[in-house]
C-alpha cells in the first residue's frame, strides 16, 4: 500500500520543520537538543551529555536553548500550513523529554507575521561584541516587548545608568570568578575549538573577536580565544563600542516549564529584531554565578 499523498506532505513538513529548528542559538553552540520523528508526530529531548555542567548545573540554559529550537520548529510547521499542538514535559518520569508536538489541520496560507518571521531564522546571527552608538527605535523595542509577552515572558529594559552600570558590574565580577575557575576554564576550551576542527559545534572562531571588546558600560565578553590568537580581527572603524540596549528577559515562573517558555520568547524576540536587522549579545555570566542571580531577580526583575 503506497502512503497517501497527505501523509507524504506532512512526513515532509516535520523534516524540514527538523532542519529550521537546528537554527536556533545555543549557549556556546552547544545544540543540546535531539528529535523523534513518528508520523506526523516529533518528541523534543534534552541531550544532557551537552549540558553545561559547570556555568549550568540546572540544566537551565540548556532548556533555554531546547525552548528556542521548540518556537522555531513550531513556526516551521505554521509557515507549512500545518497547527502544532505542544505538550511541554509530557512525562514526569522522562524529565529529558521536553515536548510533544503533533500536526493538526493544513492550513491553506501562513500569515504575513509567520513570514516575515520564518525569513529570519537563516538571517539571526549570535552577535559577541559591542555595538555602535545608535539607538534602537521605541517602535522596534515596542515589538520585541510584544514578542517576548505572546511567548509567556516579560522584557524589561534597563534605562537608568545606574542600573546599566550595576548590571555590567555584575558581569564583570561574575567573569572574574569564572575565569579563575579551573573548571569553567576547561569548559570553554571544550566548546571553543580550534580553528582546525572539522566540528559543526561550538563557538567557531569566525563567531568572536580575536580581544575581548570594551563597551560603554562595560559588559564583559567571554574570552573564547584565550590568547590563542584565534577569532575576528577588530575592524578599525570600531571606535568606541556601546553595549546597546540592556533588556532582561523574564518569566513568572523559575521551573523547567518556565525555562522552555523563556527560549521559545528568547527566540521570537531575536527573529524580530532580525527583521530590523539588530542582532543580540547574551551577558549571562552574572545569572550563571548563584548569589548574583537572586539578587538580580529580586531588585531588578519585579514588576
Amino acid at each position: 500500500m503506497m502512503p497517501s499523498q497527505s501523509t507524504d506532505i506532512a512526513t515532509d513538513a516535520v523534516r524540514r520543520a527538523v532542519e529550521d529548528a537546528v537554527q536556533a542559538p545555543s549557549v556556546h553552540n552547544t545544540q543540546p537538543w535531539r528529535f523523534g520523528i513518528s508520523g506526523s508526530r516529533i518528541s523534543v529531548r534534552a541531550d544532557a551529555d551537552r549540558r553545561l555542567d559547570v556555568a549550568d548545573p540546572d540544566g537551565r540554559e540548556m532548556l533555554i536553548s531546547c525552548g528556542a529550537a521548540l518556537y522555531n520548529l513550531r513556526l516551521s510547521l505554521r509557515m507549512q500550513g500545518f497547527e502544532p499542538v505542544v505538550r511541554l514535559l509530557p512525562d514526569p518520569d522522562r524529565p529529558h523529554l521536553l515536548a510533544d508536538v503533533h500536526l493538526e489541520s493544513q492550513r491553506e496560507r501562513a500569515g504575513d507575521e509567520v513570514e516575515r518571521e520564518y525569513a529570519q531564522i537563516r538571517r539571526r546571527r549570535s552577535h559577541r561584541g559591542g555595538f555602535r552608538p545608535d539607538p534602537v527605535g521605541a517602535g522596534v523595542l515596542t515589538a520585541l516587548r510584544h514578542a517576548a509577552e505572546q511567548e509567556g515572558g516579560r522584557l524589561i529594559q534597563a534605562v537608568d545608568a545606574h542600573v546599566k552600570g550595576t548590571l555590567a558590574a555584575l558581569t564583570d565580577a561574575a567573569e572574574h570568578v569564572q575565569q579563575c575557575t579551573s573548571s569553567y576554564a576547561a569548559e570553554i576550551a571544550r566548546w571553543a575549538p580550534a580553528p582546525t576542527t572539522s566540528r559543526k559545534d561550538g563557538v567557531q572562531q569566525g563567531a568572536y573577536p580575536r580581544q575581548t571588546p570594551r563597551t560603554e558600560p562595560h559588559f564583559p565578553a567571554r574570552d573564547f580565544a584565550r590568547g590563542q590568537g584565534w577569532g575576528v580581527e577588530p575592524s578599525d572603524d570600531d571606535g568606541t563600542l556601546r553595549a546597546g540596549a540592556v533588556l532582561l528577559l523574564v518569566t513568572g515562573d523559575d521551573t523547567p516549564a518556565a525555562w522552555l517558555d523563556a527560549g521559545q520568547a528568547l527566540q521570537r524576540v531575536l527573529l524580530r529584531a532580525a527583521e530590523h536587522d539588530l542582532a543580540a549579545v547574551y551577558h549571562t555570566q552574572a545569572l550563571q554565578v548563584p548569589e548574583l542571580r537572586a539578587f538580580i531577580r529580586a531588585r531588578f526583575c519585579g514588576d
